[in-house]
């Protein structure tokens, strides 16, 4: 009877240390967790780059930080908008030539990453390919060419660094100074809004498109800081012998300008 007694207190004992590691276990997670959401929240988010409509500077493949403090915070600073944050709070304006990461106006549910052209007030056009802003032409000095993929057919594009008004230089990518998005109407930016341009202009949506058009202040999530992993896409999930050979090692760690 004793020894019932006391295997019943062993395997009790167990029990409990069982179900106690469980606690602690699910109590780590649950911690480390909030831990990470309120460091996206807050901080920073992780990003990565589908499209080539920022072209020479970031790429296909590219994966970077975004700072959400830059700017301060609104409801899409967080996961599902979850935070019913009406106005910008702690709110910094961003500057001509920053990379920022926005929700597309027309479909909040979609993340858009391009450079700030216009601030309020400005005037923006483009002609002959060329950026004016407020009635001036911007610098721009032809720093080389590259060969690039349109469809299936080669063709080589020009890159350009290009000088804002506020000194901020920057290189873009330009085919022909004569298709669709290179002469345009002038855009009067509005109050609370940003005019938004991709870095490859003649293969960018953006704010020169009525798809995209001026984006509100509240629509920013964050400004690009710099590239934390970037691959070429030349190696599938599957082919793990073929990853270290993907990497493109030279752009991790670089910044975003």
């Amino acid at each position: 009877m004793a020894n019932r007694k006391q295997n019943y207190k062993v395997s009790n004992l167990a029990s409990s240390r069982k179900n106690s590691g469980i606690a602690e276990t699910l109590k780590t997670i649950f911690f480390a967790g909030l831990i990470a959401l309120t460091f996206r929240s807050l901080v920073a988010e992780p990003f990565n780059i589908p499209s080539g409509s920022m072209i020479p500077t970031l790429l296909v493949g590219d994966y970077l930080f975004v700072s959400k403090y830059s700017y301060g915070y609104t409801k899409y600073s967080f996961p599902f908008a979850a935070v019913p944050i009406r106005e910008r709070v702690f709110s910094s304006f961003p500057q001509r030539g920053d990379v920022v990461v926005f929700r597309l106006p027309s479909d909040v549910s979609i993340d858009y990453i391009k450079r700030v052209i216009g601030i309020p007030g400005d005037r923006i056009q483009v002609v002959d390919g060329i950026l004016h802003i407020n009635g001036k032409q911007v610098s721009r000095r032809q720093i080389g060419e590259v060969d690039v993929l349109s469809g299936i057919s080669k063709m080589r594009a020009v890159l350009y660094e290009e000088i804002l008004p506020n000194g901020h230089k920057h290189v873009i990518q330009e085919l022909r100074d004569d298709l669709s998005f290179d002469n345009t109407p002038e855009f009067k930016v509005p109050e609370g809004h940003l005019f938004m341009m991709g870095d490859n202009r003649d293969n960018s949506r953006d704010s020169r498109s009525q798809a995209v058009g001026f984006v509100p202040i509240e629509n920013i999530i964050g400004r690009a800081e710099f590239l934390f992993f970037s691959h070429n896409n030349t190696s599938s999930l599957f082919e793990f012998w073929k990853w270290p050979f993907a990497i493109r090692y030279d752009r991790i760690g670089k910044g975003i300008y």
